[in-house]
């Protein structure tokens, strides 16, 4: 099972990777990040994305849905930002955030990477 740091080098390994983090989105701390060097501050997009994450689970929890946010995709003109919460119990208030580029990347290839990257992260 990764670490964090394995975790981070295989989110930037899938295709058009621009950057990942691993964040608390009570706080809005990163906890870890790769990538991001000179095109993108990873710490505030992280940070900005915790707003976008708690405003969700409001409004599942305002609409009484028996249910769970899986990933939350968000597109950009040249880019695609995907949130997913951890669900395991050690990873609970966190989540995983990736950038791809949309030239470089394969969507669902890369939502699927991220959701086993997310499932063996031992934390």
């Amino acid at each position: 099972m990764p670490n964090l740091d394995v975790a981070l080098k295989s989110a930037m390994s899938i295709d058009g990777a621009i950057g990942a983090a691993l964040v608390d989105y009570n706080s809005g701390m990163t906890l870890g990040v790769a990538g991001g060097a000179g095109e993108v501050d990873l710490t505030v997009a992280a940070a900005g994305n915790t707003d976008v994450v708690r405003a969700k689970l409001r409004t599942i929890e305002m609409l009484n849905l028996n249910d769970e946010i899986e990933d939350i995709l968000i597109t950009l003109g040249t880019q695609y930002h995907l949130i997913r919460p951890l669900t395991s119990r050690t990873g609970k208030g966190l989540f995983l955030y990736l950038m791809v580029s949309k030239s470089g990347a394969n969507l669902a290839m890369a939502r699927h990477r991220l959701r086993t990257i997310e499932e063996s992260l031992e934390l």
